[in-house]
């Protein structure tokens, strides 16, 4: 089942008197977020829709207004929240890309058939992602994205086939 709310970030401090906030963005293209008109601010309690007014850079950060808040009081209690957006406000993904909540919890099975174990985590080195997997009874498994390992994502049918090349795992 798919969320229909992705993290797209956290906010990790307030900027200025204004009620502006820094996030850390979680998107593969920070500039995706300008794109957004509602996130969800979320707390223990609830997600709290918020329109976003502004969005500008620094650093590797993003300095964000929303329209709800004009006070750095009103908005510092958020310190360390996530920031969450509707899948559909997302847009679609190019093709072969998915989004990580969608990876996590898929079968990983081999060309043979084989169950290798579960997606528990993504890691991205900048050259290709890592699928990390818990194996039963074993050491995770680290697998690189790359066509000649990874066959087919399945995200409907909620499997991943691959192809362990020689070296990647220590185990066998």
């Amino acid at each position: 089942m798919k969320n229909d709310l992705l993290e797209v970030g956290k906010i990790t401090n307030t900027h200025g008197l204004r009620g502006e906030v820094k996030v850390v963005p979680w998107m593969d293209a920070p500039e995706d977020f300008e794109r957004l008109e509602r996130v969800y601010l979320r707390t223990r309690k609830e997600d709290i829709p918020l329109t976003v007014k502004s969005v500008r850079y620094q650093k590797n950060n993003l300095i964000v207004k929303f329209a709800e808040y004009d006070d750095i009081n009103d908005i510092e209690q958020y310190k360390n929240c996530v920031l969450c957006a509707e899948r559909s406000e997302l847009g679609e993904l190019p093709e072969g890309s998915y989004y990580i909540v969608d990876l996590i919890g898929l079968e990983v099975l081999t060309e043979d058939g084989e169950r290798v174990g579960v997606i528990s985590d993504v890691f991205n080195t900048g050259a290709n992602d890592i699928y990390e997997v818990k194996r039963d009874g074993k050491k995770a498994l680290l697998l690189p994205v790359i066509d000649e390992v990874v066959k087919e994502v399945d995200i409907n049918n909620g499997k991943v086939i691959v192809n362990i090349m020689d070296g990647l795992d220590d185990e066998v």
